[in-house]
């Protein structure tokens, strides 16, 4: 169950990226960033409700708080670097380092040991990661700019993650609606200080509310996966979440990969069969 949980977690994040990425090129990032963690929000509130879980503890709801600042960073940093068309750089620096951080404090600092599959696992999603989500060209887009996106991003991502994985089961789902709260109020100055514009038609509008949502989706099943095993597992197989816009690329719209896309997918695959052992 938990490894299901957390690859499902990547499959709505994948979703979440793939429609967020298509959203920020028509809508302000700072817009499309705060309307999907509005409806981020709502979802939340609702499961958290439906549930009916005791009182969260509010050491709960701090630590949801904090990975909810973490989301806003990550995902302001990730759709300003879709939107300037950076996405061969953007997406495979945060991914990595979004999965590199929190995987190395786990071990190195929490002291969580993995098995030696889960271990051979992780090290091949790291690699898997960047050559599935490089696309071509990323040469002649690399910029320093594309760089510091992708790290603050990744940083975001980590924190993000980090922070969830500290919760208790006994709050339920509460501390992800305390995550986007958090991530409202974090984005607002960000909207205010670019002066971005929310005037567009209602699809824009709509399929960043719909990022917003899958995205918060995702986080309640990390948080069931982080609550059912190591978190540094949960993260890993969550983080794969870049193979899904390349799977939809192949089946959908009948893109052609590169060798290395190929060789990313076939070690994805293995670190999820070595994960779920």
């Amino acid at each position: 169950m938990a490894w299901l949980l957390a690859l499902a977690s990547a499959v709505l994040y994948g979703l979440s990226d793939y429609v967020g990425g298509i959203t920020s090129r028509r809508l302000h990032f700072a817009a499309t960033a705060i309307i999907g963690q509005a409806a981020g929000l709502t979802v939340a509130v609702l499961l958290a409700a439906v549930t009916r879980t005791g009182v969260p503890r509010a050491a709960d709801l701090a630590w949801g708080a904090l990975s909810g600042v973490g989301t806003a960073v990550g995902m302001a940093a990730l759709f300003r670097g879709l939107g300037r068309g950076t996405m061969s750089t953007v997406v495979p620096v945060s991914t990595v380092t979004g999965m590199g951080l929190p995987v190395l404090f786990g071990v190195l600092a929490q002291g969580q040991r993995p098995t030696f599959a889960a271990g051979i696992g992780i090290g091949a999603a790291l690699p898997a990661l960047w050559m599935v989500s490089r696309t071509p060209g990323g040469a002649s887009t690399t910029s320093r700019t594309a760089v510091f996106d992708g790290l603050v991003a990744g940083v975001g991502i980590a924190v993000q993650y980090l922070a969830l994985a500290h919760v208790a089961p006994v709050s339920g789902f509460w501390p992800v609606a305390a995550g986007r709260v958090a991530a409202v109020c974090a984005l607002v100055p960000l909207v205010l200080r670019t002066r971005a514009t929310f005037v567009a038609s209602f699809r824009p509008i709509g399929l960043a509310a719909f990022a917003g949502a899958t995205a918060a989706l995702a986080l309640v099943a990390y948080l069931g996966a982080a609550q059912r095993q190591l978190a540094v597992i949960a993260i890993c197989l969550s983080s794969l979440y870049p193979v899904i816009p390349v799977l939809l690329g192949i089946t959908i719209l009948h893109e052609r990969l590169t060798r290395a896309q190929y060789a990313g997918l076939a070690l994805a695959t293995l670190a999820v069969a070595l994960l779920a052992i």
